[in-house]
C-alpha cells in the first residue's frame, strides 16, 4: 500500500510540470532520456581523457606529439581544471538566462564541435587546442544542468528519489567505462584522431535523442520563470527556525569536508596523469601464452557485458515511448548498432593477433567497472551493517585511496633510480584502482549527500558550486604533482613518488578520524 501511495505521489508530481507520466521500471520514462544523453557525454569525456596523456607523450614516430611527462601533465592540469570550473557558470547562466534545456543542448553541440576539431589534429596542432576549449566550455554548460532536470523529476519527499540517482549514476559510469573502452583501444591501436572523433560521434547522438524528446519533459528545464516566489518563503521560515550558530557550526563542517575531499582527489585524479605515464612506460602490457588467452576472454566479457545491460534498458524505454519520440528512440538505437559493431570488431580483431598487448587507457575502465560491481554492496552495507559519521566515511576514502599509492609504490619498488622504462607487472595497477574506486565509494556520494544535508536550503546550489570548486583546485594540483614524475623518480626513484602521493591522504584521513568527535557535535543531529 505505501507503494501505492508513494507512485500516486510521483505521478501528482509529474503531472503538476506536464512530465509524461510513463514508467520504465518504476521510474518516469524522461529519467531514461536524461540517462542516455549523460551517457553518451561521459562516453565522450573519458573516451578522451583516456587518450590525451597518452598521445601527448607517445613518440612522434608513432602519431604522437612526443611532450615530455612534465608538460603533457601540466597541459592536463589546466585541462581537468577548467573543465571542473566551468559549470559554476555554466549552472549561473542556466539558472538566470536559458533554462537547464537549452543549456544542456548548447553545451552537447559545443562538445560535438569541440571533438570533431580535435579529429582534425594531423592538419594542424591549432585543431586540437581548439578542441579542448570547446569541449571545456561545452562541458560548463551540460553538466550542472543535467544532474538537476534529474531531481526535479521527483518530490523532495520521494523515497524514489536516491534510487533515481543511482539509476542515472549507472548511466554516467556505462558511458565512461564504454568510452575509455572503445576510444582508448581505437585511438591507441588505429590511429588517435579516430579515438577523438569517435568520442564527438556518441555526443552528437546523445544531443538528438535529448533534443527530440523535449516534450517529455513539461516545464522541467524551461527557462526560468519568477513566478516561485511562495517557496522562496516557505524557505525563508525554515531557515529562520534553524538558529544562526546551528547554521555556522554546520558550514564549518561543510567547509571541512570540503577541504578533505581535495586531498582526495589529488590523489584520484592521478589516474589520467601520472599512472598512464606508469601503464605506459613502467607496466608489462604484452601478455603471451595462458596469460594472453585469459586476459582476451576477460576482455571481450568486458566489452560485450556492458553494451548488452545498456541494450536491455534502451529496449524497456523503447517499449514505453517509441510510438510518442520515434526519432529520441531511432538515434539512440543508431548509435547502439555502432556501438554492437565496434564491440565485435575489437574482440574479433583481438582474437585475431597472437601477440595480445594491452592498451594504456584499458587500466582507467576498473574504476567504472569496480564502481558498478561493488556500488550496491556499499550501500547496502550502510542500510544494514555499519553506518559511521560522514567525517569517518571520508577518512575511509582517503585511507584508501592511499592504501592503492602505497600497493603502487610496493609494485614500482623494483624499479632502478632514473629508470625510463621497466616491466612492472599488472597486477599492482590493477589493486590501485580497486582501493581508489572502495575509497571513492566511501566518499564521492556520501560528499554529495552532506552537502545538501548540512547547507542551508538557500545556499544548496552555492555548496554544489563550491564543491565542483573543490574537484576543480584538486584536478590541477594532481596535474601539476604528477608533472613532477620524472624530477622524483631520478632524484629519488618511482617508488618514493608515489609514497608521497600516498602520504598525503592518509594524513589528512587520520586528522579526520582524530577531529571526528568534535565535527558530529558540530553537525547538531544531522547524521
Amino acid at each position: 500500500m505505501n507503494q501505492q501511495k508513494e507512485d500516486e505521489v510521483l505521478v501528482n508530481h509529474l503531472a503538476k510540470q506536464g512530465i509524461d507520466n510513463k514508467m520504465v521500471m518504476g521510474h518516469p520514462a524522461s529519467l531514461f532520456v536524461l540517462f542516455f544523453t549523460e551517457m553518451w557525454e561521459r562516453f565522450s569525456y573519458y573516451g578522451m581523457r583516456a587518450l590525451l596523456t597518452v598521445f601527448l607523450i607517445t613518440e612522434i614516430a608513432k602519431d604522437g606529439w612526443g611532450w615530455t611527462n612534465a608538460d603533457a601533465m601540466q597541459l592536463y592540469a589546466w585541462y581537468t581544471g577548467l573543465v571542473y570550473l566551468t559549470p559554476l557558470i555554466g549552472g549561473m547562466i542556466a539558472d538566470k538566462l536559458t533554462g537547464y534545456r537549452k543549456a544542456i543542448l548548447l553545451g552537447a553541440l559545443i562538445m560535438t564541435l569541440g571533438h570533431l576539431s580535435m579529429a582534425f589534429e594531423t592538419f594542424g596542432d591549432s585543431f586540437f587546442y581548439l578542441g579542448l576549449v570547446l569541449m571545456i566550455l561545452g562541458n560548463g554548460l551540460f553538466k550542472p544542468n543535467i544532474s538537476s532536470m534529474v531531481g526535479q523529476l521527483y518530490p523532495n519527499t520521494s523515497t524514489k528519489k536516491d534510487a533515481g540517482y543511482t539509476i542515472f549514476y549507472m548511466g554516467i559510469n556505462a558511458g565512461a567505462f564504454l568510452g575509455m573502452l572503445l576510444c582508448g583501444y581505437i585511438g591507441e591501436k588505429i590511429g588517435w584522431h579516430y579515438g577523438f572523433g569517435l568520442a564527438g560521434v556518441f555526443m552528437f547522438f546523445g544531443m538528438l535523442q535529448f533534443f527530440f524528446a523535449q516534450k517529455i519533459f513539461g516545464i522541467n528545464g524551461e527557462k526560468p520563470d519568477t513566478t516561485h516566489k511562495p517557496e522562496e518563503h516557505v524557505e525563508k521560515i525554515t531557515e529562520e527556525e534553524t538558529p544562526a550558530n546551528v547554521v555556522r557550526d554546520r558550514l564549518i563542517v561543510v567547509a571541512v569536508l570540503m577541504f578533505a575531499s581535495i586531498f582526495f582527489f589529488f590523489a584520484f585524479e592521478q589516474a589520467g596523469g601520472s599512472m598512464s605515464i606508469f601503464a605506459k612506460d613502467y607496466t608489462q602490457r604484452v601478455l603471451e601464452g595462458n596469460a594472453g588467452l585469459a586476459f582476451k576472454w576477460i576482455d571481450a566479457a568486458l566489452t560485450i557485458f556492458p553494451i548488452m545491460i545498456v541494450t536491455w534498458v534502451l529496449y524497456s524505454l523503447a517499449k514505453k515511448i517509441a510510438r510518442q519520440y520515434p526519432l529520441t528512440i531511432l538515434f539512440t538505437a543508431i548509435s547502439f548498432v555502432i556501438i554492437w559493431a565496434l564491440g565485435f570488431w575489437k574482440v574479433y580483431r583481438e582474437f585475431s593477433i597472437e601477440q595480445t598487448e594491452v592498451t594504456v587507457s584499458w587500466f582507467q575502465i576498473l574504476n567504472s567497472f569496480f564502481i558498478i560491481t561493488l556500488a550496491s554492496s556499499f550501500s547496502k552495507i550502510w542500510e544494514k551493517v555499519w553506518n559511521p559519521s560522514g567525517p569517518i566515511k571520508f577518512a575511509m576514502g582517503l585511507l584508501l585511496v592511499g592504501i592503492g599509492f602505497v600497493a603502487l609504490a610496493y609494485g614500482a619498488s623494483s624499479i632502478p633510480q632514473d629508470a625510463k622504462t621497466a616491466s612492472v607487472s599488472m597486477i599492482w595497477l590493477i589493486l590501485a584502482y580497486f582501493f581508489h574506486t572502495t575509497g571513492e565509494l566511501c566518499l564521492s556520494p556520501v560528499g554529495l549527500s552532506y552537502m545538501s544535508k548540512l547547507s542551508p536550503p538557500k545556499f544548496v546550489g552555492l555548496i554544489f558550486g563550491l564543491w565542483f570548486t573543490a574537484s576543480a583546485i584538486a584536478n590541477f594540483i594532481a596535474g601539476m604533482t604528477g608533472s613532477y614524475i620524472d624530477e622524483i623518480s631520478e632524484k629519488y626513484s618511482m617508488s618514493t613518488f608515489f609514497l608521497i602521493i600516498a602520504g598525503i591522504p592518509i594524513v589528512v584521513a587520520l586528522l579526520l578520524l582524530l577531529f571526528n568527535p568534535l565535527l558530529k557535535k558540530l553537525m547538531h543531529g544531522i547524521n
